[in-house]
């Protein structure tokens, strides 16, 4: 009786051994398949998300949710806000870590971090610039903020503009500014309802002055491909100035209704020039 019970287990396990061999054998190839698809297609570009003055991370949020239900990785970067070059340094250094293409975006002051920061990496492929600073050489934020008339930072008196706090480690005369609450609503979130003008204008970050008027370096716009998000309603860094800029760089424009803080406005807007430039880089 314990052998008969034997060569039946043996029996059934030479069957489920036999079913297993040939389930292999039909699955591997559909594997291969998938897995050489699979490493057939170029990859997605990581998407990097520079926020401008007076904003932190949190302005991209409806940008960051658009362009992950498209399947891009997305990071947001944490910009200093001390000074153009080390900002940029800043940003440099974190960009050396990313393997594969990048789509790199800057917002206002932003834009001017990207332009440096970009410069000789290879592995940034397309520039997009949203209501932002695309500075040449020499240039600064101060200098093309007034460059165009129609900009509420270009004034005789930056107290009416600005409140200023000293800050641990500033060079001397350096200070932060923060925008005073009421020129936030008016001119940074004018197309916004007055409720979330009011959070924004009260979580915002300072940023140092002299990171506003230290000259910019060799741009990235003159060898990498750009585009141009405008606002055409933007009263911090007026349309033709962005006009102005998006040609000099050759960028692809486009425009929109949309005041300085688009990428809270219009998401959509903002995410579909992102995927335009991405999909440049196939």
């Amino acid at each position: 009786m314990h052998n008969i019970r034997r060569s039946y287990r043996t029996r059934i396990g030479l069957v489920v051994g036999a079913a297993v061999l040939a389930l292999v054998a039909v699955c591997t190839p559909v594997a291969v398949a998938a897995s050489t698809h699979q490493h057939g297609t170029a990859p997605k570009p990581t998407v990097v998300l520079v926020h401008g003055a007076w904003a932190d991370s949190s302005s991209w949020s409806g940008v960051v949710r658009r362009l992950q239900g498209d399947g891009y990785g997305v990071r947001v970067i944490a910009n200093p806000l001390r000074g153009l070059a080390t900002d940029s340094a800043y940003l440099a250094g974190y960009l050396q870590t990313i393997p594969g293409p990048i789509v790199l975006v800057g917002h206002s002051y932003g834009g001017a971090v990207v332009t440096n920061a970009a410069t000789g990496n290879p592995n940034v492929k397309a520039l997009v610039y949203v209501d932002a600073f695309a500075p040449d050489q020499g240039e600064s934020v101060v200098q093309l903020a007034a460059a165009k008339p129609g900009s509420a930072l270009a004034v005789a008196d930056p107290s009416t503009v600005f409140s200023f706090a000293p800050f641990p480690g500033a060079a001397p005369g350096d200070v932060e500014l923060t925008v005073l609450p009421n020129v936030f609503r008016t001119a940074f979130a004018n197309d916004l309802p007055r409720a979330k003008a009011a959070v924004l204008a009260a979580t915002q970050r300072p940023v140092a002055l002299f990171a506003l008027n230290e000259p910019s370096g060799v741009p990235a716009w003159k060898t990498i491909p750009s585009w141009y998000l405008a606002g055409t309603i933007d009263k911090v860094l007026p349309i033709a100035e962005q006009r102005a800029m998006a040609v000099r760089a050759g960028s692809h424009l486009v425009m929109v209704r949309a005041g300085h803080l688009s990428m809270v406005s219009k998401p959509s807007a903002v995410e579909s020039i992102i995927v335009d430039a991405a999909h440049a880089t196939d």
